[in-house]
């Protein structure tokens, strides 16, 4: 059994000095993979480096990193897959702040891609974001490369990110009922999250039964995630959380506080954990960095 974290809902949770070596790897590893700020074409290319370097949590690929772990893995291997799921999480920021997505002039706490290098230079940074992402999964793993390809293309697809963020655009100004903001979530953030589990997993050769498992826990994870978001929009300060505060609510986005508000957001918030906390009991001590990323996911302060 894993051991219970002290304050299950403790507001400055603190990282471990484990996970906080895997972010240093994480910093590492895409400053390799991006190309140099001197090569042609070099707006392009300084445009993908301050999207994607600009700080940021790195929760994508510390669950890559530490779902390795949980299976016995934890070699260079996992390096391209944890690159490949933040490349996609930093093409997703830099369009979802476009003006016409969700006109955001901050991220982490900087003025996003757009305000910095233009509208059509960051459209083009996110899409060789994404782009690069693909080629780095394909040219690693042989033993897994196709699964990982798949895997990472239906998270940010259709029925997925894109399709969580086509549904977010839609559902402004409407009444969601609980289910439909969870369905929308589940794609818009949490398929991601999904996928940043899986490719772990998938590089270490995971069984079926592990398979399960670990998606049990990333769908739960990917969800409260997103509680934790909508509870920091209504309570954070924006220059803590790093974006602007109480913009969903004021842009008229249906969020958990807003549909079953902010009491019920943080029992939803709980169960959720421990959701995720239970299918990777099994794992036992191997799954502690797993235990602790769901932990820090619904306490996080920004």
């Amino acid at each position: 059994m894993l051991p219970t974290p002290p304050n299950h809902l403790n507001p400055k949770p603190e990282l471990s000095a484990a996970l906080r070596a895997l972010i240093a790897r994480a910093e590492r590893a895409l400053g390799d993979v991006l190309p140099p700020e001197d090569q042609l074409p070099v707006e392009l290319h300084r445009a993908m480096r301050y999207a994607a370097l600009g700080g940021g949590k790195r929760l994508r690929p510390l669950l890559t990193y530490a779902t390795g772990h949980a299976l016995g893995s934890c070699g260079p291997e996992l390096d391209a897959p944890a690159c490949a799921v933040e490349l996609i999480h930093a093409y997703s920021l830099v369009h979802d702040d476009l003006p016409a997505m969700d006109d955001d002039a901050m991220r982490r706490g900087r003025p996003t891609c757009h305000i910095v290098f233009g509208e059509a230079m960051a459209i083009l940074a996110g899409d060789a974001l994404q782009a690069l992402a693909f080629e780095i999964l394909a040219r690693g793993n042989p033993a897994c490369g196709m699964d990982m390809l798949s895997t990472l293309g239906h998270a940010c697809g259709a029925e997925g990110m894109a399709g969580g963020q086509a549904l977010d655009l839609t559902a402004v100004g409407r009444s969601l009922t609980l289910a439909e903001l969870e369905h929308m979530h589940a794609c818009k953030t949490g398929a991601l999250i999904r996928a940043a589990v899986q490719l772990g997993a998938l590089t270490a050769q995971a069984d079926a039964q592990a398979m399960q498992a670990l998606d049990r826990y990333a769908t739960a994870v990917g969800l409260a995630f997103q509680v934790r978001d909508d509870i920091l929009d209504v309570e954070g300060e924006s220059t803590v959380i790093g974006k602007t505060a109480g913009k969903d609510a004021a842009a008229g986005k249906p969020t958990f506080p807003s549909i079953i508000g902010l009491d019920a957001s943080r029992v939803r918030l709980t169960e959720l954990i421990d959701t995720a906390r239970d299918a990777i009991a099994s794992f036992g001590e191997r799954a502690a960095l797993l235990d602790e990323l769901a932990h820090y996911a619904a306490n996080r302060i920004r």
